[in-house]
């Protein structure tokens, strides 16, 4: 790989989950097997269990989805790193995770420990479960329309948007029939497709803020370190290089939307060549491929991905 080459970790968020993820780390890797460890025993529960043999409807569960995604992306990332040598699996220049998969690039750039990364992320799960039971509602996917647009939509239906993702490919949060008067309105507008999402919550709106309460108290009793890689914020896709500054997003991104196109588009711009996704699914790798045409990408999620890491890059 050329010396100049920059490369970024990116990692993925809620909606990535599968019954099986991670069985087979588990099986290939001690380095994996006491990522899963670590979970289980930090949350006093098989998560592993859960993840390798499911119900699926209780793995969907916020709460338990977000630290199940967030074992299986640090068990790949573990396991990729003890398989590979250094030139194999290069050290990046920033990470940065969808929303949920922040709390991964977190532990990837040794601001929290995998134990502590994954109770909090399990307390954010239930706090952000029990803030959608306070203000319950939804989350659509909306396809074709562009940002200014979508604002003219939720300003009309007092929704939010949510995330955004790629050019075209938006999410807006909201009480549920003001989601579904946003659908419609977003399609005659021009949208080409409006999707339902499945979650429990208002994700990334003001409806979030019990949530942020409640972390900010958790937040406060945990122990930051300064990132030893930049991690570029959700908010503001601005990297962030200390403890506090860390602290502060981890509650600002629970109420303000996901700003992922231009996350990858300040990493491409810095020099940012090669984007490796570690983790379960390949969604970002999507996002990433119509943000930027030019720049590499690979995915690290399984075994195989692993034992072919020096043929990628």
């Amino acid at each position: 790989m050329a010396e100049a080459t920059k490369i970024a970790y990116v990692f993925p968020g809620q909606g990535s989950q599968r019954v099986g993820m991670g069985r087979d780390l588990y099986d290939n890797f001690d380095s994996a097997k006491a990522v899963f460890d670590q979970a289980d025993e930090a949350l006093g529960f098989p998560l592993s269990q859960l993840c390798f043999e499911g119900p699926e409807d209780e793995l969907r569960q916020t709460i338990n989805c977000q630290p199940a995604i967030v074992t299986v992306s640090f068990a790949c990332l573990k396991a990729a790193l003890a398989t590979a040598s250094s030139d194999r699996v290069p050290s990046p220049a920033f990470v940065a995770g969808h929303s949920l998969g922040e709390y991964t690039a977190l532990a990837a750039s040794g601001v929290l420990d995998f134990a502590t990364a994954v109770y909090l992320v399990r307390e954010r799960g239930r706090l952000m479960n029990e803030a959608g039971q306070i203000n319950p509602g939804g989350m659509a996917a909306i396809i074709g329309l562009d940002e200014t647009s979508l604002a003219e939509v939720c300003s009309e239906t007092d929704t939010w948007i949510a995330n955004i993702n790629c050019p075209g490919q938006l999410v807006i949060s909201g009480a549920k029939e003001n989601i579904t008067k946003a659908m419609a309105l977003s399609e005659a507008k021009g949208a080409s497709r409006t999707i339902p999402l499945q979650v429990s919550g208002v994700f990334h709106t003001p409806l979030m803020q019990p949530a942020v309460d409640g972390m900010s108290g958790i937040i406060a009793n945990l122990t930051f370190q300064e990132p030893v890689t930049p991690i570029i914020a959700n908010t503001s896709a601005q990297p962030l290089t200390t403890a506090e500054q860390v602290k502060a997003e981890l509650l600002t991104q629970l109420c303000h939307s996901v700003q992922w196109q231009r996350s990858i588009e300040y990493m491409a711009n810095d020099g940012v060549s090669t984007f490796i996704e570690i983790g379960p699914g390949k969604v970002l790798s999507g996002l990433i491929k119509r943000i930027n045409k030019n720049v590499k990408i690979l995915n690290i999620g399984d075994v195989s991905d692993i034992k072919n890491i020096k043929g990628y890059l």
